[in-house]
């Protein structure tokens, strides 16, 4: 059975960001890693060329990341930032006392929030999944990956502003 892809938010500032990043890897990126691998391959065996096989892993990444970023915006929803009405959902600048520390920290894809210095935790995340959906006031606890119980306050939900 296939796995879904779950939908993620987006800003259109990000969503455009991303686009042209994944144009210029489809273009550029392509056809710059095919001539150098056709030029090491111009200077003999292929075993011992360290150029060679550096060019390979280098067009392996970049396959990688045109299939990360092609999946990312076909299942993306693009927008702004949802209005915040004291929960946590996709998209918002949550603050957070977590196991006795506050934190502030985005909901989300870490896309959106690519160049700032605000952490990001998936909906996905341990974190993440505990406090979705949750209103300022509420607690709750998750397990963190170690196995730990880990407590939560949500004190704060914000409109993400961007960068």
């Amino acid at each position: 059975m296939a796995q879904e892809t779950p939908v993620t938010f987006l800003t259109q500032d990000a969503y455009d960001r991303l686009a042209a990043e994944l144009e210029e890897l489809s273009i550029n990126g392509r056809n710059e890693i095919a001539k150098r691998i056709e030029a090491a391959r111009e200077e003999g065996d292929l075993k011992e060329n360290g150029g060679y096989h550096a060019a390979k892993d280098e067009q392996g990444k970049i396959e990688a990341r045109i299939v990360q970023l092609t999946n990312l915006l076909r299942a993306a929803t693009v927008g702004d930032a949802p209005e915040s009405h004291g929960v946590v959902e996709p998209g918002t600048v949550v603050t957070a006392t977590i196991a006795g520390d506050e934190s502030v920290f985005l909901i989300g894809n870490r896309e959106i929030a690519a160049g700032s210095e605000l952490p990001v935790y998936s909906e996905q995340s341990p974190l993440g999944a505990a406090i979705l959906g949750l209103n300022i006031g509420e607690k709750t606890e998750y397990t963190a990956p170690n196995g730990r119980q880990i407590a939560v306050e949500i004190t704060k939900v914000e409109t993400y502003a961007g960068q």
